[in-house]
């Protein structure tokens, strides 16, 4: 629920468990201790309400002040809390860039390694790492302004019949009609989403590369394999719905941004939608040396999100 202050509990849990067991073991009913325990709660719960500091929510740098003060704490005793200034900075800016109702899951965390701690970013938008492309994405444009974006949930890849099918075929163009029919299929598809007006399409299944290079051909850029979480996250922030079809792409189901562009970040590529205008959004970009290290420093601004984020609340 608050998100920070594990280990704490678990220490102050222990050492209170450990000071009534020799009461207990004298034949002190546990009922009596419960209550004893519930009291000093309150007592407890009073102190923090004495000690409490009121901010005004019209005093937006106080505010601010205060809140990186609250994440600066929740860092000050994790891996990275060397860092802890420039990261609190950011955990801010992070949840104030979110809307009233502040859904975690609209912060994406993502980690590249190589490069010093201290070259992380926020990006305003969403961002994903680039998806395995097929020959022929060199061609596409990697930069556009207010595209329409298509969210599909289809396989765009020329596929041959599954193992099992048989045809039987007495001539040539019989079996020459059988392949025309599967090259159609797809062209079929392919047209479709051109004829929507989609500039960007994102798939969380292949897209292959005969339809990458249509696309490249008519300026559209694509990606398949995005994880569904990318997916999603893109669709709550620009809009429309996922489709698993390509018969229905008109306006109300395309996604919009003000601008996606593809950039180099380290040594891996990243697709950034920016300007979104459902839902506010945005990422982290943690760069770091070894793995661990990045996981670890992942967890450590989770708790400090969750502790920004309650204090708003």
């Amino acid at each position: 629920q608050v998100g920070d202050g594990t280990t704490s509990v678990t220490l102050l849990a222990a050492e209170f468990l450990k000071q009534v067991k020799p009461y207990v073991e004298e034949g002190l009913h546990p009922q009596i201790i419960i209550r004893a325990f519930r009291t000093a709660t309150q007592l407890a719960v009073n102190k923090i309400k004495d000690i409490a500091v009121s901010v005004k929510k019209e005093d937006k740098d106080e505010q601010r002040s205060l809140l990186e003060k609250c994440a600066a704490t929740a860092l000050s005793s994790k891996l990275i809390s060397q860092s802890k200034e420039f990261f609190s900075k950011m955990v801010v800016d992070a949840v104030m860039m979110l809307d009233d109702l502040l859904q975690l899951k609209m912060i994406g965390i993502k980690k590249v390694q190589g490069g010093a701690l201290e070259d992380s970013q926020l990006v305003a938008g969403v961002a994903f790492k680039k998806t395995f492309s097929y020959a022929g994405f060199e061609m596409q444009p990697k930069k556009y302004q207010s595209p329409k974006i298509a969210l599909l949930n289809v396989e765009l890849e020329l596929k041959a019949e599954k193992d099992n099918a048989e045809v039987r075929v007495n001539t040539v163009e019989d079996y020459q009609a059988i392949v025309d029919a599967e090259w159609n299929i797809l062209y079929d598809k392919l047209d479709k989403i051109h004829k929507s007006g989609a500039k960007v399409v994102l798939s969380k299944l292949p897209i292959g590369d005969v339809a990458t290079q249509y696309f490249a051909d008519r300026d559209m850029f694509c990606a398949g394999r995005v994880p569904e979480e990318d997916l999603k996250r893109t669709m709550m922030a620009c809009g429309g719905s996922i489709q698993t079809s390509v018969n229905a792409l008109s306006d109300d189901v395309l996604g919009r941004c003000e601008l996606f562009e593809e950039t180099q970040i380290g040594g891996e590529r990243y697709n950034l939608f920016t300007g979104c205008p459902k839902a506010k959004t945005c990422t982290i970009i943690l760069r770091g040396g070894a793995e661990q290290f990045m996981e670890e420093t992942e967890r450590s601004l989770h708790d400090a999100i969750m502790i920004v984020r309650r204090a708003i609340k």
